[in-house]
């Protein structure tokens, strides 16, 4: 609402001026054109243009105000509108114009003119007739000018209007999909700290629970829309695994490869947590043998490059994963990446040779 009324205001400024200015230019064109033309009696001529020109301002005011009822019609309409308000607004004028020069103590040039040629001189219906056909031309200009101003500033706040709601669709799309963690996560480690209670592992209990707790603090207070260092996003990744490593202690191994230039780097927040989850997931829970969990990060050419990677499972595993719809962390990321970067970032996947999954992330380096 503020900034619809801050507009409204600029809108009725930028019209004043021009009323006013439009005017002006009158007046100081014709000040200029007598004074050239050396004509007697300037001073007077002045003055008396300055008060016709203040009645300008406004007739051409009150035009304004006219323009103003139809500023929501169409096109056709205000142009129409805006040609047929400047008959009487002409006609106003040049009575005025008539009355200043040729009633209200005429000029002496004025005088002798109309003695000079008796016959030859029209009535004031005439003369008032003759005038506001060249003033119609004149303050019809303005009135196409200002209809003009209206349909350009009515583009640009749809343009704002359109970026705010784009801007807002975005920062609901990325919050849905930032929220689309996957609740097996806590269904499992409440199992895990269930087991932990029941055989007495208190301590073990305790810090998983300190790392759930911090985990979950992070993740659901921090603003969806915002990035975060990518420093920050690897400890939420390591208090994930920590928590993980309790249900499969024997079995997951937890690799971070970070480059110094890729740390101070923004990335979304919490865009590595599906992919480690899949990892999890796919990777190590189902297999028997210890199994790596690898995160990488580098920069290079203005790009970041982020990898997250499995050796466990089979290669075919992943991929039938993707295919039975159980892959929406992998399609969350892929989206978030879209929406936040707008196409200017790159998600791959796909089956390692020697079995396991790895999913390589490329979006600009920015710096925090």
């Amino acid at each position: 609402m503020a900034n619809s009324t801050s507009d409204a205001q600029l809108d009725r400024r930028s019209s004043l001026l021009s009323i006013v200015g439009f005017w002006a230019f009158y007046f100081l064109l014709n000040t200029l054109r007598w004074a050239i033309e050396g004509a007697p009696d300037q001073l007077s001529a002045m003055g008396r243009r300055a008060v016709v020109s203040l009645f300008g301002i406004g007739f051409t005011f009150i035009l304004y105000l006219v323009l103003r009822r139809f500023e929501r019609s169409r096109m056709h309409v205000l142009v129409t509108v805006a040609f047929l308000a400047s008959v009487p607004v002409s006609i106003a004028y040049a009575a005025v114009n008539y009355a200043a020069f040729y009633i209200v103590r005429p000029s002496e040039k004025v005088l002798q003119e109309i003695a000079r040629y008796p016959s030859e001189h029209m009535g004031p219906g005439a003369m008032i007739g003759d005038s506001a056909v060249t003033w119609y031309f004149f303050i019809a200009s303005w009135a196409v000018l200002h209809v003009a101003l209206m349909y350009a500033s009515r583009v640009r706040q749809a343009e704002r209007r359109a970026a705010r709601y784009r801007t807002e669709a975005q920062a609901a799309q990325l919050r849905a999909l930032r929220y689309q963690i996957n609740p097996h996560f806590l269904f499992n480690t409440l199992n895990s700290l269930s087991t932990l209670v029941l055989r007495g592992r208190t301590d073990e209990a305790e810090r998983m629970i300190t790392n759930l707790a911090a985990f979950f603090r992070a993740s659901l207070t921090a603003d969806p829309a915002e990035d975060v260092p990518l420093a920050e996003e690897i400890r939420m990744q390591q208090l994930y695994l920590d928590i993980e490593k309790v249900r499969f202690p024997d079995r997951l191994l937890a690799r971070f490869e970070i480059a110094p230039e890729a740390a101070g780097a923004s990335v979304p927040g919490l865009i590595l947590q599906p992919l480690v989850e899949n990892a999890i997931k796919y990777g190590v829970s189902r297999s028997s043998r210890p199994v790596t969990v690898a995160i990488r990060a580098h920069g290079e050419a203005g790009r970041l490059h982020l990898t997250v990677e499995d050796d466990g499972g089979t290669s075919s595993e992943p991929v039938a994963a993707e295919a039975d719809g159980h892959g929406v962390g992998l399609r969350n990321v892929c989206d978030r990446l879209a929406a936040r970067f707008d196409g200017n970032a790159e998600c791959r996947y796909g089956a390692r040779p020697g079995g396991g999954f790895r999913v390589d992330l490329v979006l600009p380096l920015r710096p925090a």
